[in-house]
């Protein structure tokens, strides 16, 4: 070969392409949902095919299945790194819910999926991914119990489910703060929940009633009553409009002469969740005479709200990604207006600008999460504990 030598460059697969790929579609499932993101964008994004992806994951699902326990079991790794049984109990606490904050800033766009990602997997990894969830709550759990000794079991476990919903809570949506500044408010609203003393729970659990009453003559009524509970218990690709239509006494295609698509009777219902809490800051505002009286009646009355509709409510936090743009941009800016009058209320109590935005957020969270967790029981006593939940949030400086 004439003495000389060529040297080929061989391109090697980094390491960690399969990590990159699980976070490139956290970014893309938590930004736009699950249906809505193709498997190719997601390698394009990664810089790689649609066969070479195919090579670490069989398919869309696999993916999402990944994706989900990423995101739950980077928290249980960063909980029990930060945890150290030999320390006094509150150190431990402000050790765990400070990495848990730590982890959840550093990956705010990967992780606003979780509360709808049940929805699409299949009972054998929903198990796996609520198993994982029990042990993030015990690692809060577990020192809680041994800070406060005298408090009830169901207690102990609402708190720290509550503390874990005001850390999440930053993942959906965009408001900003320098870093170091999130990281204290979050590790004070962790602290005043964990240190809340909570209302009694009721003895009993008291089954959630579905009255339906009587039917509108409307048939764009009928349309999305039954659209509601459909979307908001199976999901938006899983209904179609003809099965909608059914439901609400129409034939054939007729429901299209009331709605011309299912994203226009979504968006629909989406109106009807804004309208219902642009009422509930009305009439709170209206029978109030201070900004603390106000802001807590918005609370208890969107509590109630959520509590008489949770599929309304589930909606409104899971389904945002199947609008069209033109609706996402015009539901965005009435979410944000209603956040700011709420926000605007705190902002006069006595926090800063910002911090009330995100107060108010967490407050919401609460309502969805701990919602979720008592399965949105009718007994008043459950929307007293939130009530209360929502308060040390709200105005709490909690001091860690």
């Amino acid at each position: 070969m004439g003495g000389g030598s060529a040297t080929i460059a061989v391109q090697r697969r980094p390491k960690d392409r399969k990590a990159q790929i699980v976070r490139a579609a956290a970014r893309a499932f938590s930004d736009r949902g699950y249906h809505a993101v193709g498997v190719d964008e997601i390698a394009a994004e990664v810089g790689i095919s649609g066969p070479a992806l195919y090579r670490h994951f069989a398919n869309k699902y696999a993916l999402l299945v990944a994706t989900a326990e990423y995101t739950v079991e980077g928290l249980v790794t960063a909980a029990r790194v930060a945890d150290d049984p030999g320390r006094p109990a509150a150190e431990r606490l402000r050790a765990i819910t400070d990495a848990l904050i730590e982890t959840t800033i550093g990956r705010r766009g990967e992780g606003a999926f979780y509360r709808w990602e049940r929805r699409y997997l299949q009972p054998p990894e929903r198990k796996h991914i609520r198993a994982s969830y029990d042990a993030l709550n015990a690692a809060i759990a577990e020192p809680l119990a041994v800070l406060r000794p005298g408090l009830p079991e169901a207690d102990t476990a609402a708190l720290a489910a509550a503390a874990l919903s005001v850390i999440g809570s930053v993942s959906a949506h965009r408001t900003r703060m320098p870093a170091a500044a999130l990281r204290s408010l979050l590790a004070q609203l962790c602290w005043s929940v964990l240190t809340a003393e909570l209302p009694p729970a009721p003895a009993h659990r008291v089954p959630r009633r579905i009255e339906r009453g009587l039917s509108s003559i409307s048939k764009r009524e009928r349309l999305l009553a039954e659209a509601i509970p459909m979307f908001g218990q199976r999901g938006f690709y899983e209904v179609s409009m003809e099965e909608i239509g059914t439901a609400a006494g129409l034939t054939g295609s007729s429901a299209y002469r009331y709605f011309p698509s299912k994203a226009a009777l979504l968006a629909a219902a989406f109106h009807r969740a804004g309208d219902r809490v642009l009422l509930v800051i009305t009439e709170a505002l209206a029978e109030s005479s201070s900004p603390r009286q106000a802001a807590i009646r918005i609370a208890e009355r969107y509590t109630a709200l959520a509590f008489a509709a949770p599929d309304l409510i589930n909606i409104y936090f899971a389904e945002f990604a199947n609008l069209h743009e033109s609706d996402r941009v015009e539901l965005r800016e009435r979410q944000r207006q209603n956040v700011n009058e709420w926000a605007h209320l705190v902002c006069q109590v006595g926090s800063a600008e910002a911090e009330a935005v995100f107060r108010v957020h967490a407050a919401l969270a609460l309502v969805v999460d701990i919602g979720r967790l008592v399965n949105f029981d009718g007994a008043g006593e459950q929307r007293s504990r939130i009530h209360t939940l929502m308060e040390a949030v709200l105005f709490g400086g909690g001091q860690v």
